[in-house]
């Protein structure tokens, strides 16, 4: 196959040799990029990158981002090729290295005129639309011949670029999204941030990336890692910092005419001189089915727990089998006699016998007073109820009857033959969460991370506000507690708009406090447009939570049909209904789904969803829980969709089509690279990210519709 070097983003993409369906290979000459004709030297293949590496460090708003990485070129002759690197607008470089035959390589830096120009350019004689997402910034651009064959090329960049902010906000974007060019995944890719501000900094998130963080007062550091990908949207990461002892953010999103989306961001800071004292029982399953590696793991989960409460916590411990037991008649003080005592009590404990999960939590519960202090139950069993009152109903009924003291119900589920609609039920009801210890995890890794996430409660019984402004599908219903060092994502819709008083209410060591904020809700918000999918894929996370545990409704279903479709959220229930009920959807979309594997899995899922126990009941549980946690935007899992920003195309016969396109619509026909085509992206740069999708592309914009089509060469 005839191959072709491509122009690259300089991030990680150098676009060299892949395959191009006319038989052109883009080459390079120091004068000009010109289109040279293949001769008779064998077919050039992809360059692999080695290792794409990012380290960020922002400084009071000020980011300094440093790129390393590493080219191979596999093949059996030198490439020559060009380098191009979109640059953030008030981006400035400061270091660049890139040494051939003991040369430092030529390198510029093009104002957004004259990067236009080389887009336009490189665009015709590629015909590949690609590189238009990057229309109208600037660009750095880096010559590099040759590169040797069987031989690497490593290139090091820097520049500096001084962040937005917005109200206590600062955004930062690395264009990662350069890499859907790469002709193969990436070997590996790492991103490390990290942040030092004068002002303390309360969150710190990522809608794009699934990354792991590290918070504290003035510093924080995070970071994304993958091997073997091909990255396809830019790392966007987000940061608060506020002198407030809570720091609330308000992110929005709305069309004209509209109701709008928001992602609240809330996290604390020092409230009160310490962290709340907490009132906890530990209820554990030590029946016949524990025996074992497992019954160990729950021991020392159970031990860390106990040795990490604080001085002022008060605490008890209830083992259950056939019958339940008792460390203490009540709750009693964490102070260092009877920790020992407790430790010794969990030594003692054998796995034998039934499950009578019924008592067990019942005679927890009644422990719990009103007291105004974070109220909390951690349950683990490995198992069904077995003895005693067994019934799912039953159970759930009394125990929200006997849960007087608004206690917060956290379940683990170990192994895969527990119940998990009761427990899913029992977590949701009394405003806990549920997590699953799969076969093969460490019960104690996961049971004492959790622990430490919610050992130091700040605020207890959370209340919100939202002033004049009417909101509406917040997600999660239930307002958790807030903990140190954690943050709360909200997601919702909201009706008017104006500034309005968000007032935030709970209890801080036992004294309840009140914390009002300045939240704008505009009519028209177009800058954070991942927001509506991740509403939206909340929302199905709780209807299918519904489904599973309630029973299926015509108007449950209806409705995760239409989010499913409307912000291109796929699972294996919504494309098995696709195939029941496809009416109005578009082609593609319903096509899509018409294949073995879709079929297969989408009735494999619809039987399980009424299952309460096995490996997959459990596993939908994770799933579920995951959708109604969500915070970071998925890309669609059929190669037919794609989501851009707030749009959803589809491929229909050859084309992408808009999904907001509507039969009837008035449309404005061009041709492709057109001086129409092209004098449109001038002119509307950002109209660019859409018509990088193909050559074929019909897609609503300002309130016109533009149909692309393909010509020839």
């Amino acid at each position: 196959m005839i191959t072709r070097i491509l122009v690259a983003s300089f991030i990680i993409c150098l676009m060299a040799a892949s395959a191009f369906a006319d038989g052109l290979l883009i080459g390079y000459r120091p004068d000009s990029i010109t289109i040279v004709r293949p001769g008779p030297a064998p077919a050039a293949e992809a360059l692999p990158v080695k290792y794409h590496r990012v380290q960020v460090d922002i400084d009071n708003g000020v980011a300094t981002t440093s790129v390393d990485e590493v080219f191979r070129n596999d093949s059996d002759y030198d490439l020559e090729g060009v380098y191009i690197f979109p640059v953030p607008e008030t981006a400035s470089i400061s270091g660049f290295s890139l040494y051939v035959d003991g040369k430092k390589a030529e390198a510029e830096l093009l104002d957004a005129v004259k990067a236009r120009e080389v887009y336009e350019d490189t665009v015709r004689k590629m015909r590949d639309p690609g590189l238009l997402e990057y229309a109208g910034r600037n660009m750095f651009r880096v010559r590099i011949y040759p590169i040797p064959k069987h031989g690497e090329r490593r290139i090091e960049l820097s520049y500096q670029q001084a962040l937005t902010y917005d109200a206590g906000l600062y955004r930062y974007v690395y264009p990662l999204n350069t890499e859907k060019f790469s002709p193969k995944p990436l070997e590996e890719v790492s991103i490390a941030v990290k942040v030092k501000s004068n002002v303390p900094i309360k969150n710190i998130y990522s809608p794009s990336h699934s990354i792991d963080t590290k918070l504290e007062e003035y510093n924080a550091v995070c970071g994304y890692e993958a091997k073997g990908v091909k990255p396809d949207k830019d790392f966007i990461l987000y940061y608060t910092v506020s002198e407030k002892a809570m720091g609330l953010n308000l992110l929005t999103y709305r069309k004209a005419g509209e109701d709008g989306y928001f992602m609240l961001l809330l996290a604390p800071g020092r409230i009160g001189s310490k962290a709340a004292a907490k009132d906890i029982v530990f209820v554990l399953d030590t029946s016949g089915s524990m025996e074992g590696e497992k019954i160990r793991q729950a021991k020392d989960a159970l031990k860390f727990c106990v040795n990490s409460l604080g001085k002022d916590d008060r605490f008890n411990i209830v083992t259950f089998a056939t019958s339940a037991v008792q460390f203490k008649n009540s709750l009693v003080k964490a102070d260092p006699e009877t920790i020992k005592e407790a430790i010794g009590f969990i030594d003692s404990i054998d796995a034998n016998g039934g499950t009578d999960i019924h008592a067990a939590l019942l005679g927890a519960l009644k422990m719990f007073s009103g007291d105004p202090r974070p109220r909390m139950l951690a349950f683990l069993t490995d198992g069904e109820a077995t003895v005693g009152i067994t019934d799912m109903k039953e159970i759930v009924k009394d125990v929200n009857n006997a849960n007087t003291a608004g206690c917060r119900l956290f379940v683990f589920g170990l192994g895969s033959d527990v119940n998990t609609h009761l427990l899913d039920r029992l977590a949701d009801d009394q405003h806990g969460t549920s997590e699953y210890v799969l076969p093969g995890e460490n019960i104690e890794v996961k049971v004492s991370s959790f622990y430490r996430k919610v050992s130091e409660p700040i605020l207890a019984d959370i209340r919100l506000d939202y002033g004049k402004i009417k909101v509406k599908e917040v997600y999660p219903i239930n307002l958790p507690d807030i903990f140190k060092g954690s943050q709360m994502i909200l997601l919702g819709r909201y009706e008017g708009e104006g500034t309005s008083a968000v007032t935030l209410t709970g209890h801080v060591e036992r004294k309840e406090q009140t914390f009002v904020y300045e939240g704008k809700f505009p009519d028209t918000a177009r800058d954070h447009d991942f927001i509506p999918r991740l509403w939206a894929t909340r929302k199905i996370g709780y209807l299918a939570g519904e489904i599973r545990l309630k029973g299926e409704t015509k108007e449950l279903v209806d409705e995760i049909v239409r989010l499913s479709k409307t912000y291109s959220i796929m699972t294996a229930y919504t494309s098995y209904l696709v195939l029941d009920n496809d009416k109005g959807f578009h082609k593609g979309f319903a096509e899509s789904a018409l294949s073995s594997q879709v079929v297969q899995e989408g009735a494999m899922f619809k039987m399980s969803m009424a299952r309460a126990v096995g490996a997959d009941a459990v596993n939908n549980a994770v799933n579920l829980g995951a959708m109604k946690d969500t915070a970071v935007e998925k890309s669609p899992v059929f190669d037919t969709i794609k989501q851009i920003g707030d749009k959803t195309f589809y491929l229909q016969e050859g084309r992408w089509v808009d999904g907001d396109y509507k039969e009837g619509m008035k449309t404005v026909d061009m041709p492709y690279m057109s001086a129409e085509y092209l004098r449109l992206l001038a002119s509307s740069p950002a109209i660019g990210k859409y018509l990088a999708l193909g050559r074929s592309v019909t897609v609503v914009f300002d309130n016109m519709c533009y149909k692309v089509t393909a010509t020839s060469v």
